[in-house]
């Protein structure tokens, strides 16, 4: 299990009175940190400790995780965009890193919120002409209602492509309760990652108008979907940066236990920063 065990702890309310919890770490210019699917802030606490000797790192649980409120009946991108604004308004930060999920809710932000100045992404499932299925969410929502987490996990991991030479299934599902353990109890919020994954389907051409500095990454191991998302953003956004880790996969900005490199993701992001803002066409 992640836990933070080095920083403090805290909350904003989001507008519609949901509660968003956080674990801020170090001190300096304020960044937000935001997970991916079946993850919480915990996911990169080593990433966060990383960056802290020069920042104040924010790691918000996003809703139905941890500190935070439930999802609600209303639950899609505008509420996690209107979280992300919440914690902004709260703290002043201005640069945002967002993995997976998170990844796609940090794009979102900074092309509606004009105080995002800087935003990291890592790998954001979008999903290009079919390059991303999900039509196996119904089965997935079925063994979540049955009680079978780990068959769930099964399902969302071999459909998304994040295990490489995954084992048949029979074999896969001992595994992942031998190795995930209580992260098990995060798999139903998938539900809701998949949501933001069908709600952006098709409709990565309207991050053409970011105005904030772009930073691209990805891990060389990763599916190929995810690269695809990441050529298509970088050709939308002609200005943006782009860095691809060769040896990391999916989970390369996360905690070593999955698989993270937290020390050789945080140079690129320290770099990118404390690097002097690029003007964009509006001049900012």
């Amino acid at each position: 299990m992640d836990v933070n065990t080095s920083g403090t702890t805290g909350s904003v309310s989001s507008s519609d009175g949901t509660t968003i919890g956080y674990q801020r770490l170090g001190s300096g210019p304020p960044i937000v940190l935001v997970h991916g699917g079946m993850e919480s802030a915990g996911s990169h606490v080593q990433l966060a400790e990383e960056l802290a000797g020069e920042f104040t790192v924010y790691l918000p649980d996003r809703r139905g995780r941890g500190l935070s409120g439930p999802h609600g009946a209303d639950y899609g991108l505008r509420r996690e965009v209107e979280d992300l604004e919440a914690l902004l308004a709260a703290t002043g930060a201005k640069a945002l890193f967002g993995l997976s999920s998170g990844a796609i809710i940090c794009l979102q932000a900074a092309l509606d919120l004009p105080t995002v100045r800087k935003v990291a992404v890592y790998e954001p499932p979008l999903s290009i002409n079919g390059s991303l299925a999900t039509d196996w969410l119904p089965r997935f929502d079925r063994e979540i209602e049955a009680g079978d987490h780990a068959e769930a996990l099964v399902i969302a991991t071999k459909e998304t492509q994040l295990f490489r030479h995954a084992p048949p299934g029979w074999l896969l599902k001992p595994i992942v309760r031998l190795m995930l353990g209580d992260m098990l109890r995060l798999v139903p919020t998938f539900h809701y990652d998949a949501q933001l994954i069908i709600e952006t389907t098709d409709q990565w051409r309207r991050f053409a108008g970011i105005k904030a500095n772009v930073l691209l990454m990805g891990g060389g191991k990763s599916p190929a979907y995810l690269k695809s998302a990441l050529n298509e953003l970088k050709r939308l956004l002609p200005d943006a940066e782009r860095v691809e880790f060769a040896k990391l996969n999916h989970g390369g900005s996360g905690n070593r236990n999955r698989g993270g490199n937290p020390p050789l993701v945080a140079r690129e992001l320290h770099r990118f920063f404390t690097s002097p803002p690029r003007p964009n066409n509006d001049g900012r």
